[in-house]
């Protein structure tokens, strides 16, 4: 199955079990310039309600201890999990010597992604970027090192996208693509809350020379929720991913008009595909990204899927060949690097 770049080094893929594509293990999504009272308490009393309303409550936002990451990542490997995908790029805390020190200590793989995230987060210095420095940031970030480490990434994204989509992502999405070429690694996109973004989003990537069928659209949960408009994307050969496992509730945090399935209703969506020929294009994850969604803090962990999805999908008489896809065989092939003659 080729290697997979890990944080302590490329690992051969046969030897990596069951794997989340889309976690962030150490995070900062509070918006620059938003007042934050990073050290409040999130005690018992409160957890429900702050995990209600998510990212409102700013201390809930972020999560930079790599020794309580690797106690997170410790429970997941109870859980069976072998391998996280930390999808915090640039303008998200991003911390490659941290990512590798808490894989180090739980013994459980982290892939640390290139890119960068949305231009809301990110610094007037990297907003000046064109396409060709910010294609040589991404393939250095690759090849090289993250951030002045020696840690390679092994993935590029999430590639932060708004709606409408800011210039500098328009070049940062051309750069991703072109680090693609350069580099084999699979692409990841945090698209913007718009039906038609899944979509722009590919003709920029396809326009330089991506390899679709190495494209993850992330959050079809919130873009399209009942499912409608994702064929198209998949005909196209890109992955779709569902991400909020273990988000089940009547608020969404960023839009009040967005009913979010439940973790059955997301399982339904992923059957209906999969019987129609689908089933190699699609992953799943939990995009955890606050802390009343680590065990820690009182919530499910990044074992969720593992511990408790697993028995819906049984329940929806998921094949196992399918079940085998979603938490192992399509992660896998989309993070094993492909070697490129360019």
């Amino acid at each position: 199955m080729g290697k997979v770049r890990t944080v302590l080094g490329d690992v051969a893929a046969e030897t990596i079990g069951p794997a989340m594509v889309h976690e962030h293990v150490l995070f900062d999504i509070v918006p620059p310039g938003v007042p934050a009272d990073r050290d409040m308490l999130i005690l018992p009393h409160d957890r429900w309600q702050i995990d209600y309303r998510s990212n409102e409550t700013q201390a809930n936002a972020h999560q930079t201890d790599p020794d309580i990451a690797s106690t997170e990542l410790v429970a997941f490997g109870q859980d069976g999990g072998s391998l996280i995908v930390d999808q915090s790029v640039s303008g998200l805390a991003r911390d490659a010597a941290g990512l590798a020190r808490a894989s180090r200590q739980s013994s459980i793989h982290v892939v640390a992604a290139a890119g960068t995230y949305t231009a809301a987060f990110l610094n007037s210095e990297t907003l000046a970027m064109d396409e060709a420095t910010l294609t040589a940031r991404f393939t250095a970030e690759i090849n090289i090192g993250i951030d002045g480490t020696d840690i390679r990434a092994g993935l590029i994204g999430e590639m932060g996208c708004s709606w409408p989509l800011h210039p500098f992502e328009h070049r940062a999405l051309i750069a991703a693509a072109r680090t693609q070429v350069a580099t084999g690694a699979a692409i990841s996109v945090h698209p913007g809350r718009h039906v038609q973004a899944c979509s722009d989003i590919l003709d920029i990537l396809e326009a330089n020379g991506a390899d679709l069928t190495r494209v993850i659209l992330c959050h079809m949960d919130r873009t399209y929720p009942d499912g409608d408009g994702i064929q198209s994307l998949l005909d196209r050969g890109a992955t779709v991913e569902w991400d909020f496992f273990g988000i089940e509730q009547s608020h969404y945090w960023m839009s009040d008009l967005t009913e979010l399935p439940s973790d059955l209703g997301r399982l339904r969506l992923i059957h209906q595909f999969s019987d129609m020929g689908y089933g190699a294009q699609i992953t799943l994850s939990q995009d955890i990204c606050t802390k009343t969604r680590l065990r820690t803090w009182g919530g499910h962990g990044y074992g969720h899927i593992l511990r408790n999805v697993c028995h819906l999908m049984n329940r929806l008489a998921f094949p196992p060949s399918l079940v085998a896809d979603l938490l192992r065989e399509n992660p896998l092939k989309l993070l094993t690097l492909k070697e490129n003659a360019t």
